[in-house]
């Protein structure tokens, strides 16, 4: 760093986001991104859109925003629109913690929450998952501090249920709970209608996973009217033209491709389920994922050699250093051909790995 760099940001880790190498064509697994390309119209409504981009975009989004809001029954006053759903997280770092309102969230998760938390100097407590992986809501009760959960979770895939969340939120009134639900379309619940019920719930979702538009960078908070009031103060003082033309353009043309998106889902669903099934055949040990992703586990070979493995095969999934989960893989579900060709070439590697015991 240099001798300028401030003082408040120099021990501060930053994210590491998953690897996109260009040295040579590789099946991408390892970003959970969406194997499809965007529906027809949300490219023709993209193209259409830059050819106004000398002009700023809409800072309130009220298209956009009026679309979602249909979508999904709630009042636009109810809603955020963001540069992705990290935007909106960061905002609500910012909005909702301090030094005396602490941040609560998994010590497996997302490992986006730890960087925003010390980015914005907020003390923050990981609470361990069990010994499963799942989340028990009692640790979560009466913390006094701001809930960040993803559901599904990340990279466990382990949903909670509402009946859970709503644990939580009842035993935490003073408090927001917020949670991420970037990977809910493919098999959890959302809790976006218990926003009516708890005015400490922030909800957050995104464009980029089930939508197919991870470069797009889209997402959005929803929540009481008063918690949206809260992060647009946040939004207003930091960027107010936070969504370009285009991507705005994108999301509305999106939700109104609501079927598409709803077919790709179920097509990610059934290729996970052949996926799991036949890791579980080849030995694997996987968690019960309702994402669109797999967590998986094989006693023979590691967790970073399996890595280094496929990507020497030219096949990339996401393999993770904390010492819980080193012996695991996030694998993305992709389509059912090149999650064909990934259990072709694990069940080779492990072949290679018994004859070489």
């Amino acid at each position: 760093m240099s001798r300028f760099f401030s003082d408040r940001y120099a021990r501060l880790t930053p994210y590491t986001p998953g690897e996109q190498p260009q040295d040579m064509q590789y099946i991408k697994l390892n970003t959970n991104e969406s194997p499809f390309p965007p529906p027809a119209a949300v490219c023709s409504a993209v193209e259409e859109a830059a050819k106004s981009l000398q002009l700023y975009p809409d800072p309130d989004c009220k298209k956009l925003t009026a679309a979602l809001a249909e979508q999904y029954q709630v009042d636009p006053k109810e809603i955020l629109l963001t540069n992705g759903s990290d935007e909106v997280l960061n905002f609500a770092f910012m909005a909702f913690c301090s030094r005396a309102c602490p941040a609560a969230f998994p010590d497996i998760t997302y490992g986006f929450y730890p960087v925003f938390a010390a980015l914005n100097q907020i003390p923050y407590t990981e609470i361990p998952l069990k010994d499963d992986f799942t989340i028990d809501p009692a640790d979560y009760f009466g913390l006094r501090k701001t809930i960040f959960i993803a559901n599904p979770n990340a990279p466990t895939g382990i949903a909670l249920g509402l009946e859970q969340i709503e644990q939580i939120l009842s035993a935490n009134p003073g408090n927001v709970v917020v949670i991420d639900e970037a990977y809910v379309d493919f098999g959890a619940e959302s809790c976006i209608p218990l926003i009516h019920k708890y005015d400490n719930l922030l909800v957050t979702q995104t464009f980029s996973k089930s939508r197919s538009m991870a470069g797009a960078r889209l997402g959005f908070g929803i929540g009481h009217p008063a918690l949206i009031e809260d992060l647009n103060t946040i939004k207003y003082s930091t960027n107010p033209y936070n969504i370009n033309r285009t991507t705005m353009a994108a999301g509305i043309a999106s939700l109104a491709a609501q079927a598409e998106t709803d077919a790709n889902c179920r097509t990610i669903a059934q290729n996970r389920q052949y996926a799991a099934e036949a890791l579980k055949e080849l030995g694997f040990t996987l968690t019960d994922a309702k994402s669109n992703f797999l967590f998986a586990a094989h006693p023979a070979i590691g967790g970073k050699t399996l890595y280094q493995k496929l990507k020497d095969r030219g096949i990339l999934i996401r393999h993770f250093e904390l010492p819980r989960i080193r012996d695991y893989n996030r694998i993305t579900i992709g389509t059912l051909p090149q999650m064909q060709h990934l259990i072709r070439v694990i069940r080779d590697l492990l072949e290679e790995t018994h004859e070489n015991i």
